[in-house]
């Protein structure tokens, strides 16, 4: 096992974490093809649990599952237009800070209004489960936007795709999805 791994299982709390390219079925169909696309030695330090569906909300999954809250790590779908087009972004910080979307994000999409993507676009266009949606296999050409603290933490919890389960990954491979951009100040 790697430190990568034992990082992650430290932040495990009463969960059972098993190698998420073993368990497959328990991550949405999307992410499971990013799991797989991703180079050996990254996947094989990314771990998958059970969970109980009514608790995948973060408060309710760390306090629950005695997994410390700064490991924990969320993903939010944020939408805005230019000229008619809709952009979208992945945007993953640490459940103890929240994306700057007003600003940050707004630029970074180049458009004057950006907002949370609603919830139905949000699950429809990613193919994940709302209260799941990960930043592993989101659509083709969103950015990803990842805060520099999560790439610093050295294992967060985030969803699987599903509300069932969540993954247990070194904050580092976050970083390496595609299209990833590490954004310093990104949560506030």
């Amino acid at each position: 096992m790697t430190a990568a791994a034992d990082a992650a299982r430290a932040i495990a709390g009463s969960l059972a974490p098993e190698p998420a390219l073993e368990r497959l079925d328990l991550v949405a169909d999307p992410v499971a093809a990013a799991l797989r696309a991703l180079p050996a030695t990254l996947a094989a330090d990314c771990l998958v649990a059970a969970i109980d569906p009514d608790l995948a909300d973060t408060a309710a999954f760390c306090e629950a599952y005695g997994s410390p809250l700064e490991a924990s790590a969320n993903c939010v779908v944020v939408a805005g237009a230019r000229s008619g087009e809709r952009r979208f972004a992945a945007c993953v910080v640490l459940a103890t800070t929240r994306a700057d979307v007003n600003t940050v994000v707004r630029r970074r999409l180049d458009v004057r209004k950006a907002s949370f993507a609603p919830m139905d676009e949000a699950v429809e266009l990613t193919g994940m489960a709302y209260g799941g949606i990960t930043p592993f296999g989101v659509p083709t050409g969103w950015p990803v936007l990842v805060d520099a603290a999560v790439l610093a933490t050295p294992a967060v919890v985030v969803g699987s795709g599903l509300r069932e389960s969540k993954l247990l990954v070194p904050g580092a491979v976050l970083g390496e999805i595609p299209g990833a951009e590490v954004i310093e100040g990104l949560g506030r």
